[in-house]
C-alpha cells in the first residue's frame, strides 16, 4: 500500500470489521476552522496529517490551535502512536512547537493499556520503548522464535523493527495456540516524511483474514478513544465536538460513530493531492466539513 488509492481500497475491505455511522448528504468547504467555530465547543485533532507530517509540524498549526484555545475552545489531540507512552507523546508535540498540556492528548496506546487483563503479554514495540508503563508482566518480542509461544497474549505497539518474518512467527504461534491480540493502533498506514510507513493495524488485519478470532482494534474509528475524550469534556453535547482528521475511515467515521461533527483536513495527510470528492461518495463517508489545512 503506497498509494491512496491501494490505502483506501484496504480500508473499504476490512470495512466490515469498523463501526458504522449515519451520515449527512453534503460536505461544506471552508477555508479555515474559524468558519465553523461558532458552532463547536471541542476540537479534537488528528495528529499525522493535520498537525504534523513525520517529525515536520505542519505550518500554521501551533498557531491555529493557541488561536482558537484563546477563544474558549477545548483543544484535545487524539493519536493512533501507540510507539511511546504518554509523557512522550506530550514531549513530542512540545518539540513540534505546540502548547500541549498531558491532559489535552488521547492516544490509542492510552485506550490499549487501560483494556489489558492481568497476564504476561508479548510485546511488539520500538527498540527505544522501555514498556514501563504496561500495567501487566510483558516480554518484547524479536527475534526468538520460542518467546512467541511463551506469552499468553500479544501486545502490538509498533512496527518500527517489524519485519515478514516476525508476522509469520506470530502468525504460527497463534495457529498453534489461540490466544487474545490487542493491536494498540488501529491505522493500516500513516503519512511521513518518506511516505508512508505500516501500522500495527495493517499486520492486525492480516491476523483478522487469517481467521484470528480474539483480536481487538484500539484506537480510531474504534470507540474507546472517543469515549475518553468525551469524558475529558463533560457537558459538552456530542455534535458541539468537532473531529479534525485526514482520514476518512479512521477520523471520520469513529467520530460519526459518536454523533460528532467532522471536518476533513485534505492538504497534507491521507489525500494529499488527490480528489476527495470522488473517495467521499465511493465509500458514503462524509464529513461535516472540509478544508486544506486548520
Amino acid at each position: 500500500m503506497d498509494d491512496v488509492a491501494s490505502i483506501f481500497d484496504r480500508y473499504e475491505a476490512v470495512r466490515h470489521r469498523l463501526p458504522s455511522a449515519r451520515f449527512g448528504a453534503d460536505t461544506i468547504d471552508v477555508d479555515s476552522l474559524l468558519d465553523v467555530s461558532p458552532r463547536v465547543d471541542a476540537f479534537v485533532f488528528d495528529a499525522f496529517g493535520v498537525l504534523n507530517v513525520g517529525e515536520t509540524p505542519i505550518a500554521g498549526a501551533a498557531d491555529r490551535l493557541d488561536q482558537l484555545r484563546a477563544s474558549g475552545h477545548a483543544i484535545r489531540i487524539l493519536s493512533n502512536a501507540a510507539s511511546y507512552n504518554h509523557d512522550a507523546a506530550t514531549a513530542k508535540f512540545r518539540k513540534l512547537g505546540m502548547r500541549i498540556d498531558p491532559d489535552e492528548i488521547v492516544t490509542s496506546r492510552d485506550a490499549a493499556l487501560a483494556g489489558l487483563d492481568d497476564r504476561l503479554w508479548g510485546c511488539i514495540a520500538a527498540p527505544s520503548d522501555d514498556l514501563s508503563d504496561i500495567p501487566a508482566a510483558a516480554r518484547r518480542l524479536e527475534d526468538d522464535r520460542t518467546a512467541y509461544d511463551g506469552v499468553d497474549g500479544f501486545l502490538f505497539l509498533s512496527t518500527e523493527t517489524w519485519s515478514a518474518a516476525r508476522q509469520a512467527m506470530l502468525s504460527e504461534s497463534l495457529a498453534r495456540r489461540p490466544r487474545p491480540v490487542v493491536i494498540a493502533n488501529a491505522d493500516l498506514v500513516a503519512p511521513r516524511d518518506f511516505g508512508f510507513s505500516l501500522e500495527p493495524g495493517h499486520y492486525g488485519h492480516l491476523l483478522a483474514d487469517e481467521g484470528v478470532a480474539d483480536i481487538r482494534f484500539f484506537g480510531k474509528p474504534f470507540a474507546e478513544v472517543y469515549e475518553m475524550v468525551e469524558a475529558s469534556l463533560p457537558g459538552i453535547a456530542p455534535e458541539r465536538i468537532a473531529m479534525c482528521g485526514d482520514t476518512l475511515h479512521t477520523d471520520i467515521l469513529g467520530a460519526a460513530a459518536r454523533d460528532w461533527s467532522t471536518v476533513l483536513v485534505t492538504r497534507d495527510g491521507l489525500f494529499s493531492g488527490a480528489d476527495t470528492r470522488a473517495f467521499c461518495e465511493r465509500s458514503a463517508l462524509i464529513p461535516t466539513w472540509r478544508l486544506p489545512r486548520i
